[in-house]
């Protein structure tokens, strides 16, 4: 059997496969609640063969939200609609997981489609917050440094989403501390300059973090994995960094969490990413060798043989895809077929193959 298409066991979960399809925003729900376009996303991806399907970010408050069209778990409202999708997900062998998130800083930005910009209070946008109150660039509004009040009830949704997300049916929890949303902003020396016990120390500055995951863990089940994402450097001296990045690794690794995805930049603007196919492979591989936590790798991962020797290589245990799911939701048929593997395809589609 091929590394690719090998089981993994985490705490109770079962993988079919190392093939996970990485949380992809789509931009298309109102008010937060999933709709049938999510549906068939999602499910088109389970039906392709993939072995975890993580849902796009969901924002924990209506203020967390990248856009005004972002999922959300903020309310039990939204539980029925996304249970639909996670029993469908399941129905064909895949399992599903949901990314945890808040924007920060980089929160109230119309869709990709539509410039991306940041909007303003008349077009539908909100006042943003984070650590500190710098502005990601030129272009976007200065947010609000968050009061330790508003600290804990960013902790205090993320714990209540994920009690939703179990409602929901999901079976792995990620955390998104990456891509210069709110978490990593915390990480960040360049975006968190401050002075009480959420700025300055590293210690200090993964805070946040530590206090969510501790805060999920009161209503996630101990048997249930919980992921991480981070972002492993900043790309730029004076950021977060790879050397950091394995220190909250082990330390999140001593908390119980089960798996660190790992991608890189998002908190600098205009920074310059040596970006080439498997640009981030060597995170995972870092972070793993140097903890033993299991590790997820994504970007420009386009090639059945590439992850097969990205495994093979123990770089990492988990391949994320992205882009190449967006263009081939069956990647994972294709990849079997060009490894020679053989795997079950759904009894529908049984007579197409070759």
């Amino acid at each position: 059997m091929t590394k690719l298409f090998s089981p993994l066991e985490i705490k109770s979960v079962h993988l079919n496969n190392r093939i996970a399809i990485s949380p992809m925003c789509q931009y298309s729900a109102e008010d937060g609640f999933a709709s049938d376009w999510h549906l068939v996303h999602l499910g088109s991806r389970a039906v392709g063969g993939a072995g975890l399907i993580i849902a796009e970010a969901c924002a924990v408050v209506p203020e967390g939200r990248i856009s005004p069209f972002d999922l959300g778990l903020w309310k039990d409202e939204h539980i029925p609609n996304l249970k639909r999708i996670t029993a469908f997900i399941e129905s064909h062998g895949t399992v599903p997981a949901i990314q945890l998130a808040h924007a920060g800083r980089k929160a109230s930005c119309a869709q990709p489609w539509k410039g991306g910009e940041m909007l303003s209070r008349e077009e539908g946008g909100w006042q943003t917050f984070a650590p500190s109150a710098i502005p990601f660039n030129e272009k976007y509004p200065t947010p609000i440094s968050l009061t330790i009040e508003g600290i804990y009830k960013v902790i205090n949704s993320f714990k209540e989403a994920a009690r939703r997300a179990l409602e929901a049916g999901f079976k792995i929890i990620e955390i998104h501390a990456a891509h210069g949303y709110l978490i990593h902003e915390f990480f960040s020396p360049l975006s968190n300059q401050r002075m009480d016990s959420y700025g300055g120390s590293f210690q200090n500055r993964i805070r946040v973090l530590c206090e969510i995951v501790i805060a999920i863990q009161e209503v996630w089940p101990a048997n249930l994995p919980i992921f991480v994402r981070i972002s492993s450097t900043d790309w730029v001296d004076g950021g977060w960094n790879i050397d950091e990045s394995i220190e909250l690794s082990n330390i999140l690794k001593n908390m119980g969490v089960d798996l660190i995805d790992c991608s890189s930049g998002g908190n600098v603007s205009n920074v310059r990413i040596p970006i080439a196919p498997g640009y981030q492979v060597p995170f995972s591989k870092k972070i793993k060798a140097a903890t033993g936590i299991l590790t997820g790798t994504v970007g420009l991962i386009t090639d059945a043989h590439q992850a097969e020797t990205i495994l093979l290589n123990e770089e990492a245990d988990l391949i994320l895809f992205a882009r190449e799911s967006l263009r081939n939701p069956y990647f994972p048929m294709n990849a079997a077929s060009a490894l020679n593997e053989k795997i079950d395809w759904p009894i529908q589609y049984d007579r197409a193959k070759k």
